[in-house]
């Protein structure tokens, strides 16, 4: 893994990860509105470098590959950004990314698949749901969810809640209400990812 755990005057003031269709982008650029940061999401960071849809690069190279490349995102957007980050589904089962994310205001956004049915109905086209959605949703959260509470510093059930409510519990489980004192927060209005849609990988 190359690069150190950025400081903490250089990190993102939160950090938001949990599994495909939870709504990190959405509630990641309310969160960055409320806060006055910008918002970006290390999915559409590579989009933008390779030029290409997550899905495209899943067919074309493999999932190895695109891990690789996701590993290298996580950690530039770590170092870069002060503002609200949104990683990609399975970016926390890389273990030098869980190691990166150590001691960060990482947040888990959660639900269960009787939401995830609900908001995304599972039938949409994610790599990684090829077959049976509902089930493979299930598989993938089962194996990730150690994964993504070992580096929360807290979990934020969305299941039931609007966009708002879940970012205002947030913002209460943080208790941030405005950017820390440590130096100004990056405006990254114009990096990739500000308006990008949630990538499910």
């Amino acid at each position: 893994m190359s690069g150190e755990r950025p400081a903490r005057a250089q990190a993102p003031v939160i950090v938001l990860v949990g599994p495909m269709g939870v709504g990190k982008t959405t509630v990641g650029e309310l969160l960055a509105e409320r806060l006055g940061t910008g918002f970006r999401d290390s999915d559409a960071d590579i989009v933008a470098a390779q030029g290409r849809e997550i899905a495209d690069i899943f067919v074309d190279n493999g999932e190895a590959h695109f891990r690789s490349l996701e590993r290298e995102a996580v950690r530039l957007a770590l170092a870069e950004h002060r503002g609200v980050l949104a990683l990609g589904g399975g970016a926390v089962l890389d273990s030098g990314t869980r190691e990166l994310l150590a001691g960060l205001p990482v947040v888990f956004l959660s639900m269960e698949v009787a939401e995830a049915a609900r908001r995304v109905g599972l039938n949409t086209a994610r790599p990684l749901l090829a077959v049976n959605p509902r089930q493979e949703w299930k598989r993938l959260m089962e194996a990730r969810r150690h994964h993504y509470t070992e580096v929360a510093r807290v979990v934020v059930t969305t299941d039931g809640r609007t966009p708002g409510e879940v970012a205002d519990a947030v913002l209460d489980a943080l208790e941030l209400k405005h950017l820390p004192e440590a130096g100004p927060a990056a405006d990254d209005a114009g990096a990739p990812g500000t308006h990008a849609k949630e990538n499910p990988a």
